[in-house]
């Protein structure tokens, strides 16, 4: 019990992604574009966080690593959304804490 295991680890990444305020609004920005059948784009984000762009980039850069959001392009821009597995997989460790 005192090496930590893959699934703490796991755990700790997921949390340290989620550890910011704003990265918390994105997700929720995120699950109502996707409950309304909206894409959003990087622009919607900025508007509705009304926070900078480079800090909006910033966050997402963080939440996608984590696995959390996934970005398509689609021409000029980048449509989010949730990433559902790294979401899931967030809540299977927070259960068996």
């Amino acid at each position: 019990m005192n090496e930590p295991t893959a699934s703490d680890e796991a755990l700790a990444a997921l949390a340290k992604a989620l550890s910011h305020p704003s990265r918390v609004r994105v997700l929720r920005l995120l699950a109502r574009h996707e409950a309304a059948g909206r894409p959003c784009i990087g622009c919607d984000i900025v508007a509705d966080l009304d926070l900078a762009q480079s800090t909006v980039s910033e966050h997402l850069r963080i939440l996608k690593a984590a696995g959390l959001v996934e970005g398509e392009v689609d021409g000029p821009r980048i449509c989010y959304r949730l990433g559902r597995d790294a979401l899931a997989r967030f809540k299977s460790l927070v259960e068996v804490l």
